[in-house]
């Protein structure tokens, strides 16, 4: 008999929703802070100080210097954040109506299939892998599975929308906090970020902590079955990611193409001139693509390496012997992990202030290491007090006997992986480092030279990622089999909260640019505003990789589980059965890449024609005296998107219901490891060429170094080179490639739901033959 685990059951039950409570708050707590920048002008004493107490007349100067201590600046910055506010809201509830039809349909056939593996029968089973004991009939476990995935469906859309909601609430905030100096504006920016991050975490952990003890009132003891059915959780948050993630990066990118190809190359106007048709649009976009999209994304992520972990330990020495402590591990890991990024968002926004341009990149870069040093610490203590010394792990039909400090490697290895793909592509999409200056230098003999550089850069940028990822494999599989590749991708989104507060900084940054813009701020405020959206464009290029570092490690543990469920001894390349499978799971991240291209690519279209036509036919649009039809361009966006998002998302539900009904679960897991094996690779490469191409244009515009002086000013024809390049990155890096690391998630999931159904019905058309 295996030694208890310290830390004590009525101990794991309070410390993991204290863990997401204290979450909450913290969120709560930054929102607040946010709030306390004023939307509405300040009314003036006599003296000329602020009427606002503490404000004395040295901040009042700093405002008189630039000018804007004009009522109508604040006035239009509230104008502007009410647009894009509201039409990121009425995108997202036009966008909701459609994946809740979505949501309704397939929660029904995830019950029908579930339910008709024993023919609908309420009598109890033997159990899966516990044999001689009886587990609950196949038609609950139906049921459950349905409720987990609209759980884990609607906590999915919950936290993409108040992510969205926050960031349209910060924008304009972090715009007027930007006349104090840049230091006030990044705080806000990273307040706000934080918001999203701790919310969207904590939520995770304690829906899914809530549901675990409210299907174990029903299940007992048959810990098989409840956390079978609590995989749902993870399929239902990682489908509306896919929707979320598909239907914003069309929308944001058709806006994008469309205002940068019509405004900046043939116009000659500024980013975000309020004179373009589709500027609203596009900050429309990075809110409902970058932060909604993302939000989700990550959501879908924690969710699936929770369920992994879950359903593995389910059947190994944890479940077996009914330890409530150890098998909440993951859940563990998560609250250690809000914690540790709690005390890692204090140093960036009360322990140390930014005072100049140059420090905001390297602050985001230390929220990373010191959120990973103080994790590492915390997965130690986790390993100590929540395991027993020596435990064993279902490893394909066999127990292998695994130690807690096994466990804490596998972990660790993830956690530091994250860190490494993080620096790495960071060097190759950061223009402070030579990948991107010679991207930048290509653009002297046009486009296409720049094309090449970048598409170059992306491949070339693979190659450690990679290796990273196969080195956590090849050491959590060898240390703790599928259990331990499950851990180790919660490692490396144990610092979830982090990360996320980093991303969505970046969009916030990039709206509060544009609002400066449209505003008419002085020059020097859209300096700042830049500084700050450069290093969020850089820090967004990090959480992708993030993002899809985790995606291959939680699905190859999905893979695993789904193997062991589907009762697959071997898989074995060599067979036909495995190998079409193999082949055609490569081919599905192009076929998918595919659609989703051809989608931004017609919106713009249609997105590009209207603006040409606006500024064709409005008479004084040019000369800044009419208002542009913003309306328009923002309907464009919506109906494309909406429309567009269907295909690619059939594309990716249905594969493997299609596969596992005709061909069986040996092709079905041949799909599985050709779409991991293929996506991972076209994801990295296509986030990063197109970050390289985006900051490769920043480099040009800035103007900063001597190099970057000679291929400007704005408006040259290098500058106008890589504004092409930007533009066609611009589809890759938000649509294509964040989308793909969803696929490879979701399919697995997917598999791993249904896998009771495909092993009895499935491969009708192997059983013809």
């Amino acid at each position: 008999m295996a030694s208890p685990a310290f830390l004590p059951e009525l101990a794991t039950q309070v410390v993991v929703p204290v863990a997401a409570v204290v979450g909450i708050a913290f969120a709560v707590l930054q929102w607040v802070l946010v709030s306390k920048v004023k939307l509405s002008p300040e009314p003036r004493r006599g003296d000329g100080s602020s009427a606002k107490s503490g404000a004395g007349p040295s901040e009042y100067l700093i405002e008189e210097e630039e000018g804007l201590n004009e009522h109508n600046v604040v006035v239009k910055c509230a104008e502007i954040q009410n647009a894009i506010s509201e039409g990121a809201t009425s995108f997202l509830f036009t966008e909701y109506k459609y994946v809740g039809l979505f949501m309704g349909i397939f929660a029904v056939l995830i019950f029908l299939f579930l339910g008709s593996v024993e023919g609908f029968s309420t009598k109890s089973q033997p159990c899966h892998y516990s044999k001689g004991k009886t587990c609950k009939p196949a038609l609950a476990n139906a049921l459950f599975s349905t409720i987990a995935f609209v759980l884990g469906a609607v906590t999915s859309l919950v936290s993409g929308f108040l992510g969205m909601k926050i960031a349209t609430y910060a924008n304009a905030r972090t715009t007027l906090e930007a006349r104090k100096g840049v230091g006030k504006a990044f705080i806000t920016a990273f307040r706000s970020g934080a918001v999203m991050g701790f919310l969207l975490a904590a939520s995770g952990l304690f829906v899914l902590y809530i549901a675990i003890n409210l299907f174990g009132i029903y299940y007992g003891d048959d810990w098989e079955g409840l956390y079978e059915a609590i995989t749902g959780y993870g399929l239902g948050g990682s489908s509306m990611a896919l929707f979320g993630r598909v239907g914003g990066g069309i929308y944001t990118k058709a806006a994008d193409v469309g205002a940068d190809l019509v405004g900046k190359v043939e116009r000659n106007i500024p980013e975000d001139d309020p004179r373009n048709p589709a500027v609203i649009a596009d900050n429309v976009g990075d809110n409902v693509g970058d932060i909604a999209g993302m939000g989700s994304d990550l959501f879908g992520s924690y969710a699936e390496s929770s369920c992994a972990a879950l359903v593995v330990a389910s059947i190994s020495s944890f479940g077996i012997n009914h330890e409530f402590t150890p098998m909440l591990y993951p859940l563990l890991v998560s609250s250690v992990g809000i914690i540790a990024c709690l005390i890692t968002t204090l140093f960036a926004t009360d322990f140390f202030e930014i005072k100049a341009v140059d420090e905001i990149e390297p602050a985001l870069k230390k929220q990373l290491i010191i959120s990973t040093a103080v994790m590492t610490v915390g997965i130690a203590l986790v390993s100590w007090l929540g395991l027993p010394y020596t435990f064993t792990i279902f490893n394909f039909g066999a127990q292998k006997t695994v130690y807690n400090w096994q466990l804490f490697l596998c972990v660790a290895v993830g956690l530091w992986a994250g860190l490494v793909i993080g620096f790495v592509t960071e060097y190759y999409t950061s223009n402070a480092y030579s990948p991107v200056q010679d991207v930048a230098d290509s653009c002297r003999t046009g486009a296409a030279t720049n094309v090449i550089f970048g598409l170059a850069l992306g491949y070339k940028s693979v190659i450690i990622p990679i290796f990273a990822i196969a080195f956590s494999i090849f050491l959590s599989f060898s240390l703790a089999a599928m259990y331990g590749v499950a851990v180790a991708a919660l490692g490396m989104l144990s610092t979830i909260a982090t990360g996320l507060a980093i991303d969505a900084y970046g969009p916030i940054s990039d709206n509060a640019g544009g609002i400066a813009e449209m505003a008419g701020m002085s020059h020097r405020i859209r300096e700042r505003t830049d500084a700050l959206d450069a290093a969020g464009n850089t820090t967004a290029a990090i959480g992708k990789g993030f993002a899809i570092g985790s995606a291959a490690l939680v699905s190859l543990a999905l893979f695993g589980a789904f193997v062991s469920r589907a009762e697959i001894q071997t898989v074995d390349v060599l067979t036909p059965k495995v190998f079409i499978g193999l082949i055609v799971g490569a081919m599905l991240p192009y076929w998918f890449s595919a659609m989703t291209m051809k989608s931004v690519g017609s919106a713009a279209l249609k997105m590009v024609e209207e603006v040409r036509r606006q500024f064709n036919t409005i008479p004084g649009l040019m000369e800044g005296t009419t208002k542009p039809d913003y309306a328009t361009c923002v309907k464009i966006s919506t109906d494309a998107s909406i429309k567009e998002m269907i295909p690619p998302g059939a594309l990716v539900m249905l594969t493997p219901l299609i596969v596992g009904i005709l061909f069986g679960v040996e092709t079905l897991s041949g799909v599985l490891a050709g779409a991991l094996v293929s996506g991972v690779q076209i994801a990295i490469s296509a986030s990063n060429t197109g970050g390289a191409w985006d900051n490769a244009k920043k480099y040009i515009e800035a103007g900063a170094s001597e190099h970057a002086r000679t291929l400007g000013p704005k408006g040259s024809d290098p500058h106008k080179a890589a504004v092409i390049g930007d533009t066609i990155g611009d589809p890759l890096k938000d649509t294509s490639g964040p989308s793909l690391n969803i696929l490879i998630k979701l399919m697995a999931v997917e598999s791993l739901v249904f896998a009771p159904f495909f092993a009895t019905h499935g491969g009708i058309l192997f059983k013809w033959l």
